[in-house]
């Protein structure tokens, strides 16, 4: 089979307004594709404090035109320091030649406000609140989903976009029981728990806290001495992000706290708040001041977790990932994955989403391996974990790390079918894979530039060539303006 100028419009369904979802259908929207979000709550819930993005997706908003929108509410990260409960300082981790190696810096932001610069981007008509999934069946022409309002919708494609606790992994899951498929591994609970806390305060005086006049942004973590650890770190508009992080190792406590805590939410919180608000911090006072000079509603509680399914789609169903970066590079490699399908046959469809998933599983198995590694490196308390950040922070060579930041910051996965970005630093980024329907529509108008520029010479039909490689005009003296380049 081949391109035709008539391309599929598959009908995606997008579950979850979240980071990922958002994303999902900014991407679908610039591809084309009819795309409508489905929400369960009554709003975008932007919960959350402390995100940072760089290089490993940056491109992508130079792509869409929102590199000046993301500048606007961040500040650059050049260092960060990890100190131990007496405040002392016990490492500094410099990333001051990020930017050099990358040509873009590290950027630290409030996350509410990165997802309200996506939400903008999104027709309000293209987002459906309360709606609740409560199952998902196979149909005809896809994918039928049933929420709790009693409102039923069918898909093409559905796209699980809501989480790691996701309605649509589960009756994915459920639909392949039901079809004689097994997925034990995919149902194991998920190891490291964290349950974390977090905030962004409203505008703090300047003189207080002085560090918030300097244009790039301090990050202190703290690592405790039992149980937890807390980041406070300034952000545009005289504001602090902070987080407070308590590691669960008990298996019993930490399924209690998922059932209590499955989602991010204000509700709950004061008995934590209780436990953590004398803890110091670097920039003078305690967290409590942080916690008092947050709005209630700005307050969210969330287990923190990570783990790697092996599923990542079934039938008409496919997932993208949790965690802010691994859901926009998934987001990413999905749509163009999406752009390129020949037709909507399910055949077509599962060929794209295993291409998705080859394309993507190695780079997120990495990611989820780094993620463990800097939990336990940031905040591990049991005996292994404080040997590890030992090891980690005092004997590893500087040529180990840097060769281990080259191969990470390597990976930056651009929209295939948008003009691309070129590399702008030292590490050279790993190619990019074309869309083979952007390259047969750019073959396709030099084509038309082609015969235009015949129409307005005198040049013979016959002298005109079209191949693979490209296009040539024969003899003719052509317009000097005129540019061949291959197809």
């Amino acid at each position: 089979m081949s391109y035709s100028q008539k391309h599929p419009n598959p009908r995606v369904i997008v579950i979850g307004a979240g980071i990922g979802g958002l994303m999902m259908g900014l991407l679908l929207g610039k591809a084309g594709i009819t795309y409508q979000i489905f929400e369960r709550s009554s709003h975008v819930r932007t919960l959350g404090a402390l995100m940072s993005i760089n290089a490993n997706i940056l491109p992508v908003f130079e792509q869409l035109g929102l590199m000046e929108e993301v500048e606007n509410i961040s500040l650059r990260n050049r260092w960060s320091g990890i100190y131990n409960s007496k405040m002392k300082q016990i490492a500094k981790i410099g990333m001051e030649d990020y930017k050099g190696c990358t040509g873009y810096d590290f950027l630290v932001f409030s996350r509410p406000e990165f997802c309200d610069v996506l939400l903008r981007q999104i027709p309000k008509d293209r987002i459906s609140f309360n709606k609740r999934i409560l199952k998902m069946r196979k149909c005809i022409d896809g994918t039928r989903i049933y929420c709790s309002d009693n409102s039923i919708y069918e898909g093409d494609i559905v796209i699980g976009a809501d989480g790691a606790y996701s309605s649509v992994r589960h009756n994915m899951h459920k639909m392949m029981e039901n079809d004689g498929l097994r997925i034990l591994k995919d149902n194991s609970d998920m190891p490291m728990p964290y349950l974390c806390m977090v905030g962004t305060t409203n505008p703090l005086n300047p003189e207080k806290y002085p560090q918030l006049k300097d244009p790039l942004t301090h990050l202190h973590h703290v690592v405790g001495d039992a149980v937890f650890s807390w980041t406070v770190i300034t952000i545009p508009r005289n504001r602090f992000c902070w987080s407070v992080m308590a590691q669960i190792k008990n298996q019993g406590e930490a399924k209690e706290q998922r059932f209590r805590n499955s989602e991010w939410g204000p509700e709950a919180n004061n008995a934590l708040i209780e436990q953590v608000k004398d803890f110091p911090i670097t920039f003078g006072g305690t967290l409590g001041d942080m916690i008092s000079a947050t709005p209630k509603e700005r307050v969210s509680k969330v287990m923190l977790e990570e783990k790697l399914f092996d599923t990542w789609h079934y039938g008409s169903v496919v997932l993208i990932g949790d965690g802010a970066m691994n859901a926009m590079q998934d987001a990413v490699v999905l749509v163009n994955c999406l752009y390129d399908l020949l037709d909507c046959s399910p055949e077509s469809i599962t060929a794209a989403f295993e291409d998705y998933k080859s394309q993507r599983y190695s780079h997120a198995k990495k990611q989820v391996a780094y993620s463990k590694l800097n939990a336990k490196v940031s905040s591990g308390q049991t005996f292994a974990e404080r040997a590890i950040r030992h090891l980690v922070l005092n004997y590893i060579p500087a040529s180990v790390k840097a060769k281990q930041f080259s191969k990470a910051a390597a990976y930056r996965p651009q929209i295939a079918f948008l003009p691309q970005i070129r590399d702008k630093g030292s590490i050279k980024s790993l190619p990019n894979r074309p869309s083979k329907r952007a390259m047969y529509e750019e073959s396709i108008q030099r084509k038309r530039r082609a015969v235009a520029v015949y129409d307005s010479s005198e040049v013979s039909a016959s002298t005109i060539s079209f191949s693979e490689a490209g296009y040539t005009l024969g003899e003719k003296k052509c317009s000097t303006e005129i540019q061949y380049r291959p197809v």
